[in-house]
């Protein structure tokens, strides 16, 4: 049989296909002023959640995500539904992992490609399609003496408290099960989880932070997305010398930042 009288004969409704969707986790780097012009401020790290305004789990915080529309890319679709959700376009998205764990969705066989993203300054969002609201939420990931991982995320007076256990680690990617949703909607808990930790893998590697970046961007805005990742703090001197090979000076500098302007620099090409 040729392929061409394959192709003729053969009907994708013989196989059972599922659903499939797109979620984005989006982190900011959220500035903490000091009232002591002497100390430093600290930075600490954002995410954007939704409230669904429709079933299921309506009135939920989620994830930013929505079902792929004809002849879009995955890409395309990530970008797209969280734009219309939020109004926030991040620079670069990251890809996570995919979601498949049956009964994730209580609409039927869904799946979701997850991806993650860091905004190096903040942004305004809007809700948006079918979200009721939009909001960042500080985010806390740690530890406990069991061995399980709190997640906890606040905005104003909103808590949700998330208890996930790892399960496995291969190719930078750390899995987990739910233990408490915390009130996040599906499985969304384990996917922010999961791209904390798709980030805290790549938060060495300078390409991939100035992926994140604007074409034009500060040495410390590439600083501040390294240490609030990894949640540590590196001397400003040594942070430039080790990125001198992969950055070049612009001859411009920030506008309108309301402090002393700031060189911009570029990826250095090749």
């Amino acid at each position: 049989m040729e392929e061409k009288e394959f192709l003729k004969n053969y009907n994708m409704k013989d196989y059972e296909r599922p659903s499939v969707t797109t979620d984005v986790v989006v982190f900011k780097v959220r500035s903490t002023k000091s009232d002591n012009y002497r100390q430093n401020s600290g930075n600490n790290l954002s995410m954007l959640l939704i409230k669904r305004g429709g079933h299921p789990y309506k009135d939920c915080w989620a994830l930013p995500g929505g079902f792929f529309q004809s002849g879009e890319t995955v890409e395309e679709c990530a970008k797209r539904e969280i734009f219309e959700e939020t109004k926030v376009l991040p620079v670069a998205i990251m890809p996570v992992g995919i979601f498949s764990t049956p009964l994730r969705d209580p609409r039927g066989w869904i799946i979701s490609c997850a991806y993650a993203s860091i905004l190096a300054s903040d942004v305004n969002q809007e809700a948006g399609d079918d979200a009721s609201d939009a909001q960042w939420f500080d985010i806390t990931f740690d530890e406990d003496d069991k061995g399980n991982f709190i997640m906890e995320l606040v905005h104003e007076d909103v808590t949700l408290k998330a208890v996930l256990r790892e399960t496995k680690t291969e190719f930078g990617r750390t899995s987990f099960d739910i233990k408490e949703s915390g009130g996040l909607a599906f499985d969304h808990a384990s996917i922010i989880a999961t791209a904390l930790s798709v980030l805290k893998y790549n938060a060495n590697d300078y390409e991939t932070i100035m992926n994140f970046l604007p074409e034009k961007f500060t040495l410390t805005q590439m600083q501040n997305i390294q240490e609030t990742i990894l949640n540590i703090s590196i001397l400003p001197a040594n942070f430039r010398r080790k990125v001198a090979d992969y950055v070049v000076e612009t001859d411009e500098f920030t506008q309108g930042a309301g402090h002393r302007p700031a060189k911009l620099y570029k990826r250095k090409k090749g």
